[in-house]
């Protein structure tokens, strides 16, 4: 799976490497965690990056904490009830470069930040979704009293990202790694079709980079560069 990320490197970089504008004012993350807002490129927008709420809500939901679904299994995604719709429909890439996970040393868990070999950013694949939440009646407002500026502030923009099996090299560190795509592969996540999206849910088949990490980073709210220190420091 994937449950921790980071991307702090320069913003004319992650621009460049896009080919997108941030839409916000962008602010390194060290340790991106569920339930954040974070950068996402949308087939809709491709030419902009916007912010987004990790762990997606189906838009059919009566209640966001029965979902909030951090990543979708690959082998699935395209028949599963939570995440079919947007596959067809709503797929994103999800900026990174670099993200976590743990294994079993000596009776604790240690954790690992695996990047490319040569450290640049990268875009995992995602889903996402708009969700607004029930109404309720609460006063006039609604049975029409509301405006259309109100609705649209109600709705909940969120994302998953894509999941499968690992290759060689993250095998291991997890029985799962994020679908990683190349650059030459982002177009066709965003707008090909169903055929060629499929293609491309297998294992990265490029070269990674693994280090152990700070135990910082089990807490999301160390957002800070001491989160990348070895274990020792």
């Amino acid at each position: 799976m994937c449950g921790r990320y980071s991307l702090f490197a320069p913003r004319e970089d992650i621009e460049e490497r896009f080919g997108a504008t941030f839409a916000y004012d962008y602010e390194p993350r060290y340790n991106a965690a569920p339930r954040q807002s974070l950068p996402v490129i949308t087939a809709e927008e491709p030419a902009t990056i916007q912010r987004m709420e990790w762990g997606l809500i189906p838009s059919w939901a009566d209640d966001r904490s029965d979902f909030e679904c951090i990543n979708a299994r690959a082998e699935t995604v395209d028949s599963k009830r939570s995440f079919a719709a947007a596959y067809e429909r709503r797929r994103c890439l999800v900026p990174a470069d670099g993200f976590y996970e743990w294994t079993e040393e000596h009776g604790s868990k240690q954790p690992y930040r695996v990047t490319l070999a040569d450290q640049t950013p990268f875009a995992m694949a995602g889903l996402y979704e708009r969700w607004r939440p029930p109404q309720r009646q609460t006063g006039l407002g609604e049975f029409g009293a509301g405006t259309q500026n109100e609705d649209d502030e109600e709705i909940v923009e969120t994302f998953t990202i894509l999941t499968t099996e690992p290759n060689e090299f993250m095998a291991e560190l997890h029985h799962r790694m994020s679908v990683i795509l190349t650059a030459d592969e982002e177009s066709t996540w965003l707008h090909g079709d169903s055929e060629a999206r499929a293609a491309l849910l297998d294992s990265y088949g490029g070269e990674l980079a693994a280090r152990p990490v700070s135990m910082r980073v089990n807490d999301p709210s160390n957002d800070s560069p001491a989160v990348l220190n070895s274990p020792t420091a």
